[in-house]
Formats: structure tokens, sequence, C-alpha cells
């Protein structure tokens, strides 16, 4: 493995995103994007990650009954088969780039402006909203996390806060579980277009990494930390990487 640094960022980027819910999908492929890896190896990594990290933080979820199955379903039902299609539709390597860039930068602008749950009462009473609401929210945000690489948390989470879709925990409990349905779906889409040469030691050092994190950080909720502060760092980074992607691949 070339890059033994690359188990350091991960580990980091998945003890903070475990923390609250998250896979961290985004800032790996930020990360991997700086390191020029094939792209079709790159969104790979990201689902297997995201599938490692967020698998403890739901199952913790279940087991305090944080997950409100009537308000996750019609979620999943549209997001996993559309994230299917769109991990399984072939994209020029320039097009993937350019999605990516974009996604990451608005996924850097909802992460800095993300309110903290303290901000949101657990009291607050949870929106009305309509199966066919949720079913086209939840494809469309599948459709876009399949084509590009990640579990669609980012996206979700912001959005869920704020139309005031349930309560800031069973927010998390819901990106948590989408998330990991999304990044099944996603990896199962890319192994029909899967290139000849796969660095699989790469995947295992980092599905390592990254397990070690998502432990700790489901388990800690940085408490020891300013959360604010961590997030906003990883922001900027999430925003750098972005910009600099779009520059390389639209210049």
């Amino acid at each position: 493995m070339p890059h033994w640094e690359l188990m350091l960022f991960f580990f980091v980027i998945a003890f903070v995103y475990a923390s609250v819910g998250f896979g961290g999908g985004s800032s790996y492929l930020a990360i991997l994007a700086l390191y020029g890896l094939p792209f079709k190896e790159l969104r790979l990594i990201a689902l297997l990650c995201n599938v490692v990290v967020v698998t403890g933080g739901t199952i913790l979820f279940i087991r305090n009954k944080q997950v409100n199955w009537r308000k996750i379903v019609p979620l999943a039902l549209t997001s996993v088969p559309m994230a299917f299609m769109g991990a399984m539709l072939r994209i020029e390597q320039h097009t993937f780039y350019v999605l990516l860039g974009c996604s990451l930068l608005t996924a850097a602008g909802l992460l800095w402006f993300r309110k903290r749950p303290q901000e949101v009462p657990e009291s607050a009473t949870p929106r009305n909203t309509s199966y066919a609401q949720d079913g086209a929210l939840g494809g469309s945000i599948g459709f876009l996390s399949g084509m590009i690489g990640i579990g669609g948390g980012i996206f979700l989470s912001p959005l869920l806060n704020l139309i005031g879709w349930d309560t800031p925990k069973r927010i998390a409990a819901t990106a948590s579980f989408f998330i990991l349905v999304n990044s099944i779906s996603g990896i199962a889409g890319q192994l029909t277009q899967l290139p000849s040469t796969v660095n699989y030691s790469l995947i295992l050092f980092l599905c390592v990494a990254v397990f070690a994190g998502g432990q700790l950080g489901s388990r800690m909720a940085i408490k020891k930390f300013n959360p604010l502060v961590i997030r906003r760092m990883t922001a900027i980074l999430i925003f750098v990487a972005g910009i600099e992607v779009i520059y390389k691949h639209l210049s």
C-alpha cells in the first residue's frame, strides 16, 4: 500500500461521521480524488467504507428503538432501486468528476450550515409527510448517490431536519439506515462494471481503518471535542477538494 496516511485520514473521517450517524462517503471521495485513484475503484472504496461504518451505528439505533420503520420504508423502497440504477449507469470519467465536484461543494455547504442536534428540540412535533413526497425524495437522492458513489445521508439528513421530518435522533437513525441500504445497492450495481485490476489490499486496509474509527465514533459522540469546529474543518476539506476536482476537469 503506497499511501499509509490514507488509513489515518479514513480513521478520523469514520470517527467523526459515525458520531452523527453518517458514513463519510463524500469525504472518502474527496480524499481519494486528490490522490488520483481510478474513478470506478474510487466509488467502490467509498461505498464499502460506508457499509463498514454505518452498520454498527444502524444496529445501535435499532436496539435503542430510534428507527421509525413506518417513515423509513417509503424512502428506502425508492432509493434502493434508484441507487442500483445510478451505479449501473455508464458515465464518462469527465462527467463523473464534474458531478463529484458539484456534489462535494453541495455537501460542504450542507455540512457547514447543518444544525447541531441541541439546536432542534427532541420534543418538537414531527411534520406529517406523504409517502409520495418521501418516495420522491428517497429516489432522487438514491439515484444521485449511486452515480457518485456515496450513501446519500449527507444530503438527506439536512433536508429532513429542514422540513422537521422527525426528531433529530430519529433523523440520524434514518440517515444511517439510508446510507447502509443505498451503499449496498450501489455496490451491487457497480459489480457489473468493475475494472479488471482492483487494488483489494488497499480496500482491505481502508476498511479496517474505518471499522476502528466508526466503532469508536458511534459510541463516543465526540463529547471531548467541539463538534462544530470538527464539522466545519471537514466541510472546508470537502469544499477545497470539490473546487480542485471541478477546476481540473473543466479547465
